[in-house]
């Protein structure tokens, strides 16, 4: 079995974390948005799944106050189906929790019912719409949430 490892995203990650992204995302952000993420925003905390020395995933979230807002997760496409979403999630959480987020909230597109299910095994429930809320094709965004105290 694969060791999946879980770390701080460091600059030095983001041409790797590249190939997650534009793998899974029609959209995909472009990777100076990472660089001054990490380098510059001091509510940004983002964190990658290492499996085999190779970045296989990462996720993001904001920090403010005691709100934790999940900004995108991915796992590589031939990496799914391993749990290793689960596992960067339940992380990000704990990370929060520890920073002192009292409440965790994201968007995710409301044809993407494997991520539903998964943030559903979190304890996120929906708790609105963002209509057109995604460019490349204007589907809406279902905004999940959870209490985390």
């Amino acid at each position: 079995m694969i060791e999946l490892v879980l770390r701080d995203m460091k600059l030095s990650d983001t041409s790797d974390v590249m190939l997650v992204e534009t793998a899974s995302y029609d959209a995909p952000w472009p990777e100076d948005i990472f660089h001054q993420e990490i380098a510059n925003n001091h509510y940004a905390h983002y964190y990658v799944a290492v499996a085999d020395g190779k970045i296989v995933g990462y996720a993001g979230m904001w920090l403010v106050i005691d709100d934790a807002q999940i900004t995108n997760i991915a796992i590589s496409p031939e990496h799914r189906g391993q749990k290793y979403g689960q596992k960067l999630f339940y992380h990000m959480m704990k990370q929060a929790v520890l920073m002192g987020a009292k409440r965790m909230s994201l968007e995710v597109r409301e044809s993407n019912i494997p991520a539903q299910r998964m943030y559903r095994k979190f304890g996120l429930v929906p708790g609105g719409i963002r209509k057109n809320y995604y460019t490349d094709n204007q589907e809406d965004a279902i905004v999940m949430w959870v209490n985390l105290s």
